[in-house]
């Protein structure tokens, strides 16, 4: 069996602490190249090169001896998506990266939401140009993103099977998580009446959840975790606010009308914070659900010889509905993570990278 990868995300790569907060404001590449690197539990970095940035990438990607297999991208349908589309892919091929992520507005650039057709649509011109420039796109389950109504998976998964064509799910489960036994946050996703009838089932430890459905199919590509806790609490150290861009697309109604509000709760700790570096009480069960998917995940995988699962990364991210403002160290919880995920594989006998050895 191939060994599975680990990666962190760039916008985790932050040595925060007490005197130096989260913020949008990163640290320089070669800071984040580092950090990922001197952690000593991840085997790539995950991050897409911006314009003028390849070479830079490919110095410290050599210097750190640290790969860029994976790089993630935002896509608003429209006009201009597949040309966005083909420069990000070809900046990425050239770090080296093999998969990319997609994270597809439910807002199309035309101000109103996408279609299930143009979605599809969008899956299959991006699995032609991969195909063409070689990497291949997974589309991400992610709010704000067409996905947020997770019953939209299945359909377009299955209209990619009848164009022959496979679908490259990115499962981040911590995007459904977070909304279990919020009501409002199910209006959002427009999935409560089917939740509440046990038609769609959130839940990873009841019979027919969303999770095992797309295992079973064949769906993931790539699993990303980030440690969230149902119903947990909003990131009260830090508001939505388009100027800074922390608002995502503007014209997005749902956005709009969370302008000025604290940051969703889409980030729990994963390792317990000092009572300074977090707004929040922190219990260790709450985290017992996002374990349970990742252990559900490794062990699919561990058990069945077709799986496509690739790579994960680490999802402890700087924006407003996650960790913005926090004051633990953010590096620090991405190694925490990945250290479990390391031990569960070792548990279930997989191979895993090296950890840029």
């Amino acid at each position: 069996m191939t060994p599975l990868l680990i990666g962190c995300n760039g916008r985790g790569a932050q040595a925060s602490s007490p005197e130096r907060p989260v913020t949008f404001s990163e640290p320089p590449l070669s800071e984040q190249f580092a950090m990922v690197a001197s952690a000593g539990v991840f085997d790539f970095f995950d991050r897409l090169p911006m314009v003028g940035e390849v070479e830079t990438f490919l110095e410290l990607s050599a210097a750190n001896t640290l790969p860029v297999t994976t790089a993630s991208g935002v896509y608003a349908l429209g006009e201009g998506y597949l040309s966005a589309l083909r420069r990000n892919m070809e900046r990425a091929v050239k770090v080296g990266a093999k998969f990319h992520n997609m994270m597809v507005y439910n807002w199309h650039d035309e101000k109103r939401w996408v279609t299930d057709e143009e979605v599809i649509r969008a899956w299959a011109d991006a699995w032609e140009l991969g195909q063409e420039i070689g990497i291949e796109p997974c589309f991400e389950l992610h709010v704000n993103m067409w996905s947020e109504d997770p019953r939209r998976v299945a359909i377009v998964a299955e209209a990619a099977d009848k164009l022959g064509i496979p679908f490259n799910l990115t499962l981040d489960y911590s995007h459904m998580l977070f909304k279990m036994g919020d009501d409002a946050e199910l209006d959002v996703s427009g999935i409560r009446e089917d939740v509440a009838a046990g038609r769609v089932v959130l839940d990873p430890y009841e019979a027919g959840n969303l999770v095992d459905q797309w295992l079973d199919a064949g769906l993931v590509r790539w699993f990303q975790l980030r440690s969230v806790t149902p119903s947990g609490p909003r990131n009260l150290w830090s508001k939505h606010d388009s100027s800074n861009g922390a608002a995502g697309v503007p014209d997005d109604p749902h956005q709009r009308a969370r302008e000025g509000q604290f940051g969703r709760a889409i980030l729990y700790p994963f390792t317990r914070p000092d009572p300074d570096e977090w707004h929040s009480p922190w219990e260790a069960w709450r985290l017992e659900p996002c374990k349970h998917v990742a252990r559900k995940v490794l062990k699919h995988h561990a058990e069945t010889p077709e799986s496509r699962l690739a790579v994960i990364t680490t999802e402890m991210i700087n924006l407003t509905d996650y960790g913005d403002g926090a004051k633990f160290s953010l590096i620090g919880q991405n190694a925490a993570i990945a250290q479990f995920l390391r031990d569960e594989m070792a548990a279930l006998g997989l191979p895993q990278g090296g950890a840029n050895d």
